[in-house]
């Protein structure tokens, strides 16, 4: 079968590889849909540890496809079933994983990051996948090509489920890539007032406006003015940035309304991971600041259905597909943010 498999920095290769063979106790998905994500591209740019090309990994964690194979002691799955695959599994037994969130296990593994992932055209599925409930049964409603979008919308609706969407809210998305117009939806269907976005490339924003007309798009300059202007010099009762801009997490506590949260989506480059903030905002405006990461299987199963019911039409921000053959122009697209997701699809 072909494979995507990363061999180091800036090094990846489409390559014919074995098809998985599956034991008694895992499943093998014929893959039909996996989306690129921007893991996968700083993945591609500064390498993984333990990845090379005596170590090949097969990247990919936004996935879904048919199952092919059930091995003889599984239960619950059959033959033909469409179904997605959640990335993250944890050991099981830890504190974090029995609380349900065994994606903040401390030896956490993911397809596509230290484990085979999807852009392949096999991923063989382990028992402890199984048993944790990685893998959802999808509705007839949702093509596989959205079903590939579950796994970042997830992320998003972890996030706000920690910072919490309030009916009437203005929510302030800075950033207006993929993440950033998922959680406009999603604001919007939790009952958000009004939703401004922001964003340095005009042109991103225009394209933000034209998939979620009701978002009001505002250019950086004098963003606090604007903010003001837009809210009554109130501020915004809700913040997410979701952008990796250290400069946007320091001015985001200026928009903020009394009481209001901070939802801090995604990381910084490590060279840029230390911020200054201005705590006496953050006090005397009672200020809640929150960070995320990846997504509990209950939000992917949740996110799935979401999805399915047509209320999150993640099926929008699909820019381009393209054949496994033609992953280096994609992976090149998404490095250059052209167009919003890119999936590869499969026969």
């Amino acid at each position: 079968m072909k494979a995507v498999q990363l061999l180091g920095k800036e090094k990846l290769k489409v390559n014919v590889v074995s098809k998985p063979v599956i034991a008694d106790n895992e499943i093998l998905i014929k893959v039909k849909a996996a989306s690129i994500c921007g893991t996968d591209v700083r993945m591609y740019k500064n390498g993984y540890s333990g990845v090379d090309e005596q170590h090949p990994l097969t990247l990919g964690h936004e996935i879904a496809g048919v199952i092919e194979e059930i091995g003889k002691q599984v239960k619950g799955y059959e033959k033909g079933m469409r179904v997605a695959v959640a990335p993250n599994m944890g050991c099981g037994i830890c504190d974090q994983c029995v609380s349900g969130n065994t994606h903040l296990c401390a030896a956490y593994e993911a397809f596509g990051i230290n484990l085979p992932g999807g852009f392949a055209e096999y991923l063989k599925v382990p028992e402890k996948a199984i048993r944790q409930g990685n893998i959802t049964i999808l509705q007839e409603e949702i093509s596989y090509e959205e079903a590939a979008l579950i796994e970042p919308f997830s992320c998003v609706f972890n996030g706000q489920e920690i910072a919490g969407i309030h009916a009437g809210d203005t929510v302030l998305i800075i950033g207006s890539g993929p993440i950033g117009i998922m959680h406009a939806m999603l604001a919007l269907s939790k009952g958000a007032g009004k939703v401004i976005m922001n964003d340095l490339q005009e042109e991103r924003l225009r394209t933000a406006k034209s998939l979620v007309p009701e978002l009001v798009i505002l250019t950086s300059e004098n963003l606090e003015q604007k903010i003001m202007e837009e809210t009554n010099k109130n501020g915004v009762d809700l913040c997410i940035v979701a952008a990796p801009a250290p400069q946007a997490q320091e001015a985001s506590f200026n928009y903020m309304a009394m009481n209001g949260r901070l939802l801090f989506f995604g990381g910084l480059p490590k060279e840029k991971e230390y911020v200054s903030l201005n705590t006496n905002i953050l006090h005397y405006k009672q200020l809640r600041v929150y960070g995320c990461t990846r997504a509990s299987l209950h939000g992917y199963r949740t996110s799935e259905k979401l999805i399915a019911s047509g209320r999150i039409p993640v099926v929008q921000l699909i820019t381009e597909r393209y054949t496994i053959d033609q992953f280096t122009q994609a992976l090149d697209n998404a490095q250059q943010a052209v167009g919003l997701k890119n999936v590869i699809v499969f026969d």
